[in-house]
């Protein structure tokens, strides 16, 4: 067994439906970045082992400041408003290793 982990990045995209009225990322356009972000990782050729891994989550508990995603191994949680802020964080942190400030929550 290797000590490697299998994906060097890991993005999860906080994908929780709330019926009662409170705010919830998958009525604020989280289906749309995700899908974005699979396909701009996929043609960057970033995706795959040992590389970058983008998925869909449940409620990861901070629909408030939602949309959400978080990235691992880090742990640096994200909020964003449009694509253009989901290929800041690609390039910008995934690609480039730096934080986004301007989108951490």
């Amino acid at each position: 067994m290797s000590d490697t982990p299998y994906f060097d990045k890991h993005v999860f995209f906080c994908m929780n439906m709330r019926e009662d009225g409170r705010a919830c990322c998958g009525k604020q356009g989280a289906q749309e970045a995700q899908q974005h972000a699979k396909k701009r990782i996929k043609q960057l050729g970033l995706n795959g082992a040992g590389k970058i891994r983008v998925n869909q989550a449940g409620c990861l508990d901070r629909c408030e400041e939602g949309p959400v995603l978080v990235v691992y191994p880090e742990g640096t949680w994200y909020t964003y408003v449009d694509t253009s802020d989901i290929d800041d964080i690609i390039d910008t942190h995934l690609v480039g290793g730096k934080v986004v400030d301007r989108l951490k929550i």
